[in-house]
């Protein structure tokens, strides 16, 4: 018995005995504590966070499903800043470990703070929605990126205080850097400016079909700080910068209230007089009695006898579709086309083509006879 109790004291002083001025019992039950809190960590996000979630659904409102949504993996950390306060306490530190032990633990909770304001800023800036109609959905993404921006700017500001790093020296050397990246970031300050104003200006919002000469044709996928993306229409992804969209003339298609139609088309020199009326007023009476059509004084309608070219006689056609879908308004084009062929057709004349006819004079005779049948060329 007198060696058991020997050997015990032993033990109790191993596990009583300091390693850097930390008893070992304390390490071992503030690392106990530290792992079940980081296993809580679990039991937060599928039973805590879960039966709140579902709690949430019930509810007819979605902004507590969303805010819930961002908050999941804040929450989660939360045991874990929990677990490092109470692990600290167990050691009993002094002196500079406690400091710095205090010190870990509110950058924990700083972390976990601005970390959740950061996943706020998606659910909450939903609520900004109503205000598209002001603003532009670009604006209010852009606005979104400026919260997070700050949050995470506030967040390092607290934790470096937290540590006892000053703010404004280091604020100012920055600034004095910011001076020389300026000079050659000149492109990306004006880009930017070019971006407000886009945005500001409504020129175009991703969805649209634009048009720049000379640098790109297509529909806008993303306005960002910098660029625009521009999706061509053979799928290749441009990105052009907003200064250059700023300082150009921007077709946008996609706002276009009609689809124009400008056709000439030329008929026979043979053609009479009243066969052009026909043919005039057959083209004009389709176009007016189609609802595909949009009819003055809506829009101007021309259907005109328009010039006497080469080889023919042209008709000018000057009218607007009420869709502005490509795809329909091509399918409009093509029946139209059909019934100008029926109506040309049904006059009884035809489309003209470039032709020639060569006349020989023969010396002596009163009138010079033609030696050759006209000779047509293909256009």
């Amino acid at each position: 018995m007198t060696e058991l109790n020997a050997f015990w004291d032993q033990v109790v002083a191993v596990w009583q005995m300091s390693l850097m001025g930390v008893r070992v019992d304390r390490m071992v039950i503030a690392a106990v504590v530290l792992v079940v809190f980081i296993l809580l960590r679990r039991v937060v996000a599928h039973v805590i966070v879960g039966s709140l979630k579902r709690l949430a659904k019930r509810t007819k409102t979605q902004m507590d499903d969303l805010v819930l949504d961002a908050l999941e993996q804040p929450l989660t950390f939360v045991p874990i800043a929990f677990g490092v306060f109470l692990a600290a306490r167990m050691l009993g530190l002094d002196g500079t470990a406690a400091m710095a032990a205090t010190k870990l633990n509110q950058t924990l909770i700083a972390m976990t703070i601005f970390w959740g304001l950061y996943r706020l800023v998606d659910p909450f800036g939903h609520l900004l929605q109503p205000l598209e109609r002001v603003f532009t959905n670009t604006l209010i993404e852009w606005v979104r990126k400026a919260l997070k921006g700050f949050f995470i700017f506030v967040g390092a500001v607290a934790i470096l205080t937290i540590w006892g790093i000053p703010v404004m020296p280091v604020l100012a050397s920055l600034s004095l850097l910011s001076v020389a990246v300026a000079l050659g970031a000149q492109d990306f300050f004006k880009n930017l400016i070019g971006g407000l104003l886009i945005i500001a200006e409504r020129r175009f919002k991703p969805g649209d079909w634009i048009l720049v000469d000379g640098v790109v044709e297509g529909t806008v996928q993303t306005i960002n700080f910098r660029s625009t993306s521009v999706r061509r229409f053979d799928k290749a992804l441009v990105n052009v910068p907003n200064a250059q969209l700023s300082d150009s003339a921007v077709t946008n298609y996609s706002k276009m209230t009609h689809r124009r139609i400008y056709w000439k088309i030329g008929v026979e020199y043979r053609t009479s007089a009243d066969q052009l009326r026909q043919i005039r007023d057959g083209i004009e009476a389709y176009i007016l009695g189609s609802d595909e059509f949009a009819h003055p004084p809506e829009v101007s309608t021309f259907v005109r006898i328009d010039a006497f070219n080469e080889s023919s006689i042209d008709i000018m056609i000057y009218c607007f579709t009420r869709t502005t879908d490509w795809g329909e308004w091509l399918e409009i084009k093509e029946r139209f086309a059909y019934k100008i062929k029926e109506i040309v057709e049904g006059a009884g004349t035809g489309f003209a083509f470039p032709s020639r006819s060569i006349y020989l004079e023969t010396p002596g005779a009163e009138a010079p006879d033609v030696v050759a049948a006209p000779t047509t060329f293909a256009p």
